[in-house]
């Protein structure tokens, strides 16, 4: 997967950590990027993923999130790949680079500056939010159980 520009690995860059995003990514590490094949990135707005169908039991507080969140930057390691924390803001098709906003913690700190990343192949991966399907009431009152803090929200 050399380009012809000379040595440079294909850029194979994932934007989107969730189930098929993550899974994506471990697969390409662990055939391409393990041989040196692939140089891939994994880019998503949190520092882990946490399995949605595990979420009602998380919520319910019959199990602790963090026995069942898979950081990003040791699956990472252990699969080949580069993890890069960030929302992305935009895309340049003809330059082949991924924009993405600065990271900011909890506390208001800004960790990393905005950044672009080139990419050869871009997989978009960004998953799907809950439907209220316009019922009144509901965006204003509900806790939507993909949202982590959702599970830890003192009743």
């Amino acid at each position: 997967m050399n380009t012809q520009a000379g040595n440079r690995l294909h850029r194979i860059v994932i934007v989107g950590g969730g189930a098929g995003g993550l899974e994506l990514a471990t697969r390409l590490g662990d055939t391409l990027g393990r041989r040196g094949k692939a140089d891939i990135t994994l880019i998503d707005r949190t520092r882990t993923h946490i399995w949605k169908p595990k979420l009602h039991e998380i919520a319910a507080g019959s199990m602790d999130i963090g026995d069942h969140e898979v950081g990003y930057l040791a699956q990472a390691h252990w699969h080949h790949f580069h993890f890069r924390i960030g929302e992305m803001t935009g895309l340049d098709r003809r330059q082949r680079l991924v924009h993405v906003a600065p990271y900011v913690d909890a506390e208001g700190q800004q960790v990393t500056p905005a950044r672009s990343f080139p990419y050869d192949t871009l997989i978009i991966s960004v998953g799907s939010q809950s439907n209220d399907f316009g019922t009144p009431g509901v965006r204003e009152n509900a806790m939507k159980l993909e949202t982590p803090g959702a599970s830890t929200y003192a009743w």
